[in-house]
């Protein structure tokens, strides 16, 4: 029988990670799981993770209060000044309060976070659903949602929501797999080496998907060589008898899979391609057709979403659904039912004709160069282009040379008006002015507030107004306040 929250014991999750049961009963019943004190459910279990900035070990006795049947510590807090505290829940000692329901379960672990991956594994293992790992230096949560469009035709899906793309967000999306679910489509980020394999490690999954190796998380990998042994990783760790879908145009990508023995399917534009597309016809921006070709077969495909990036995404949404046996009809629709995700290439249409593209949910430079190709291309006749851009971050040495490349960018696209902000908004200016861009057209803006004031007093009809930098840089706020004054 799958595993089910409101059956499963403390006992089970004992087994499935390897805890010691310090206070309570091996048949205390959780009714589900939390790693955030301020989301505690009466008869949840809480996993209390330690990072960089937080220490969830601090609210345990709070979550009791509210509710948790028990926790996961580890055996340092457990024999630390701490222990007072658990001899008094197992001796009843207690005041009235300090604990909602029967004496908790305490289940100690040498490391949280690791218990808190074993036990998805174990989760993951103990469900018949099909698993699908996706990862990238860009594209992931779009290609996830394609993906989980063309699957979700005939199937019940479980899929990664927002950014719980690392080893926290994994495994909570994969605890909440249930016995309906047929397939679960999951993100897979990371910032270092090891994360991948042990994120694969966690998911088990039957089919790897990688999008493409950029210059993403730099500060700690390095160099682009460095990010594609870290994106091998969901090859080298994936059972042999897994398929790994691999972006075939990719030849550092490639070049890694031929020195690994894995099954693959490839899926890009060239023509050696497993799964590829043809005859391609722009709609501007509202998106893309083409055929999907396999083999010697191919289907019409309807995509609502503009650029060739989106397209490439699409391909690998393909590729799954055939490595997963599904028929191409049946995921045709799935593509034709995709209308594209907030924040990320979003079309916006405002008053005047005006066109808002908004990709603030994120960049790097792979990212940027994909989008900033795209805008440049669909720009109505006789309308103009204004961009603003924020920081790239987490680029360690390459940060300066990505920056002033990103203004080139601009200057490339035929940009009209250009503001940059943050840190690196000098090397931006530098960039689209070396490129050629006229002085007074570039302008380095302090915030969010100062790029929507700037952006507003230069906007004209039918113009294209294009937003884009890394989450923390928080562009979706200049996004949201041309919108709102926009509609005044």
């Amino acid at each position: 029988m799958a595993a089910k929250w409101n059956h499963i014991t403390a006992g089970e999750i004992a087994l499935a990670t390897g805890a010691t049961l310090g206070i309570g009963e091996s048949h205390t019943v959780f009714t589900g799981l939390s790693t955030d004190s301020r989301s505690i459910l009466d008869g949840c279990l809480f996993v209390a993770l330690t990072g960089d900035r937080f220490d969830g070990h601090d609210f345990v006795q709070e979550t009791l209060r509210k509710g948790a049947s028990g926790a996961i510590v580890t055996r340092a807090f457990f024999q630390s000044s701490e222990a007072e505290y658990f001899r008094s829940i197992r001796n009843g000692e207690l005041p009235a309060g300090e604990i909602k329901g029967p004496n908790p379960a305490i289940l100690i672990v040498d490391d949280t976070m690791r218990a808190l991956g074993d036990l998805a594994a174990w989760w993951r293992r103990a469900h018949h659903a099909k698993v699908v790992g996706i990862t990238g230096s860009s594209g992931k949560t779009t290609a996830k949602e394609l993906t989980a469009s063309v699957l979700g035709i005939g199937h019940s899906i479980l899929k990664t929501q927002g950014n719980f793309n690392n080893l926290i967000g994994l495994p909570l999306t994969l605890l909440g797999l249930e016995e309906q679910h047929e397939r679960a489509v999951l993100e897979m980020g990371m910032s270092r080496p090891g994360e991948i394999a042990r994120l694969t490690e966690i998911a088990d999954p039957d089919v790897g998907v990688i999008l493409n190796v950029g210059m993403a998380h730099m500060e700690g990998l390095l160099s682009l060589e460095g990010i594609a042994e870290a994106k091998a990783e969901l090859m080298e760790e994936i059972r042999p008898e897994a398929l790994m879908v691999l972006n075939g145009d990719d030849e550092l990508l490639m070049k890694k899979a031929n020195a690994i023995s894995r099954k693959t399917l490839t899926f890009g534009f060239g023509e050696r391609n497993d799964v590829r597309a043809s005859r391609i016809q722009s709609c501007g921006l509202n998106g893309a057709r083409f055929e999907m070709k396999y083999g010697q077969n191919s289907w019409p495909a309807e995509l609502k979403v503009p650029g060739s990036h989106n397209i490439m995404n699409a391909l690998a949404a393909c590729a799954v659904g055939i490595a997963l046996g599904e028929k191409p009809e049946k995921f045709m629709e799935g593509l034709s039912l995709f209308g594209g995700i907030k924040g990320r290439f979003g079309i916006v249409r405002l008053k005047g004709d005006i066109i808002l593209v908004d990709d603030t949910y994120n960049a790097n430079p792979s990212s940027l160069r994909a989008a900033m190709e795209t805008v440049g291309t669909l720009r109505p006749e006789r309308s103009r282009l204004i961009v603003g851009l924020g920081d790239m971050l987490e680029l360690g040495n390459a940060a300066v040379e990505a920056h002033r490349n990103a203004g080139e960018l601009v200057e490339r696209a035929g940009a009209a008006h250009f503001f940059a902000m943050g840190v690196h908004a000098r090397e931006m200016e530098q960039g689209a002015l070396a490129a050629g861009m006229p002085p007074g057209r570039v302008r380095i803006v302090q915030d969010c507030e100062e790029m929507a004031e700037n952006i507003m007093a230069e906007m004209k009809e039918r113009d294209v107004i294009f937003l884009k930098g890394s989450r923390r840089m928080g562009l979706e706020r200049v996004s949201e306040e041309i919108q709102r004054r926009n509609l005044e």
